[in-house]
């Protein structure tokens, strides 16, 4: 089976994650940035994936939709750690490790209008937990 998730607008990027665990409050800054946008991914995955939980390893595909070309490709799919950590604190995934998903990609895009991230989650037929092919 195969599942979309949109997340509107803009998720923080690797640079303002550095900034704010470099800021006076450090650490602290920086996981109220990872807590917030966990909540709002959170929600999102709750109104859309309602109900969907993965018994097998996926393959994520990630499509970043960006207002501009300003911040680096590398710096906003940093992201994803967020997404896949929101992804198994609502029980869609039960990890997010090698036993879980298979792989992911990134692709971008330009819409100055409306930004946000859509996530594809594809259940890959025939593989077992572990990774290793059902004969």
């Amino acid at each position: 089976m195969k599942y979309k998730l949109t997340i509107p607008g803009l998720l923080p990027g690797l640079n303002e994650y550095i900034d704010a665990e470099r800021s006076h409050k450090g650490k602290y800054k920086a996981a109220s940035m990872k807590r917030q946008a966990q909540n709002v991914i959170g929600y999102m995955i709750r109104t859309q994936l309602r109900g969907v939980r993965f018994t097998r390893p996926v393959v994520i595909r990630y499509l970043w939709i960006e207002p501009s070309r300003r911040r680096d490709k590398d710096n906003i799919a940093f992201a994803k750690k967020f997404i896949q950590d929101a992804l198994v604190e609502t029980g869609v995934l039960r990890n997010d490790g090698w036993s879980e998903i298979e792989g992911f990609t990134d692709n971008f895009a330009l819409d100055p209008k409306n930004p946000r991230v859509e996530v594809t989650i594809e259940e890959m037929e025939g593989v077992k937990r572990n990774g290793k092919r059902k004969n």
